[in-house]
Parts: C-alpha cells; sequence; structure tokens
C-alpha cells in the first residue's frame, strides 16, 4: 500500500495473525462501537473475527468489496483500530470510507490520519473520482473526522438507516471528488 504510515500511525493488510488483537479492541469498545455498527454484536466471538478477516483477505487479493485495514501505533505497536474502503463503482471509480478506533485512543487525531492515508491511496491506485464518508447523523465524532479531512457535507438521508438498538436515524453524507 502506497503511503501507509505517518510519524504516528501504519496501515497494514488483514492478518489472522493479528485477529485476537482485534477482537481486544471490539471487546474494549463494544459499548461505544455498537450504538452504530450492526457488526459488533456478530464480532464478541474470536471465532467470528478469524471468519471475518479471512473474507478481508480474500476481499484484499482481489480487490473486491472491502479493503480493510488495522491501524498501528508506530511507537508502541498498539492496534488502534481498523480503516476500510469500500469498493462503491469501480467504473466511475467511486468509494466510501469507514472507520472505528478503540475507545481508549480516540480523540487524538488518529481516524484523521488513517482517512488520510487511504484517501491517497484511492487516488493513487484507482484514480477515484469520488470518495464518502457516511455516518449516523447522531454520529458527531464520526462526522467531525469527515470535517477534519476537508470532506464536504452533501447533505442527510432521512430514515435511511437502522441503528443497532432498533432506532431509526438519518445518514449524514459526506464526499471529496476530484476531476476526471
Amino acid at each position: 500500500m502506497l503511503n501507509s504510515e505517518t510519524s504516528r500511525i501504519r496501515l497494514t493488510a488483514p492478518s489472522v495473525a493479528h485477529a485476537a488483537e482485534v477482537y481486544d479492541a471490539i471487546q474494549e469498545s463494544k459499548t461505544v462501537l455498537e450504538e452504530y455498527l450492526p457488526w459488533v454484536p456478530e464480532h464478541m466471538t474470536q471465532a467470528f473475527v478469524v471468519s471475518t478477516t479471512e473474507e478481508a483477505i480474500q476481499n484484499f487479493e482481489t480487490c473486491q468489496k472491502e479493503l480493510r485495514l488495522t491501524i498501528w501505533h508506530r511507537q508502541t505497536n498498539c492496534l488502534l483500530g481498523m480503516i476500510g474502503l469500500i469498493i462503491r463503482d469501480m467504473s466511475v471509480p467511486y468509494f466510501e470510507i469507514g472507520y472505528w478506533l478503540r475507545t481508549s485512543v480516540t480523540g487524538h487525531g488518529y481516524a484523521s490520519e488513517a482517512v488520510g492515508l487511504v484517501e491517497q491511496y484511492a487516488i493513487e491506485k484507482f484514480g477515484a473520482l469520488r470518495i464518502e464518508i457516511k455516518a449516523a447523523s447522531c454520529n458527531m465524532k464520526s462526522r467531525a473526522v469527515a470535517e477534519r479531512c476537508g470532506y464536504q457535507f452533501d447533505g442527510i438521508l432521512r430514515n435511511a438507516r437502522r441503528l443497532p438498538s432498533g432506532k431509526l436515524a438519518h445518514t449524514a453524507i459526506y464526499s471529496k471528488t476530484y476531476p476526471e
């Protein structure tokens, strides 16, 4: 992956060798993550983390669906979270970036740095012309990352998602576009 690190973080391809660390980060952050991410309850076993990691490896090798990367702190080698480049339409090319961080490391700019690296990769590797970041409209921390990274607010899709709690919610959409 091009430009896969900054002075503070590095991104790596998915690896089953790190499944226990991913599981631990999800466990640590379960209360916050399950507010917005429907997959969290399913990831409450190490076996499921291994299974989804194997799928992520396959996606990475075939360049399909979502290219999921692990975010690491360079100095401590601590797993900070995950970030994915979701392939929406290669004919455009159009992508979406999704991310989460373990609770103990939020608020330090790591997600913003990771977004910048993945965005640059999408441009250099695939010639991205549109990249989106979507979040539940009530997820102000995720929305703040998009805004800090210079994404333009496109609007709100009303009643566009159900939160894991079952509550109906709106989706905020942010994007960057690049000239062809």
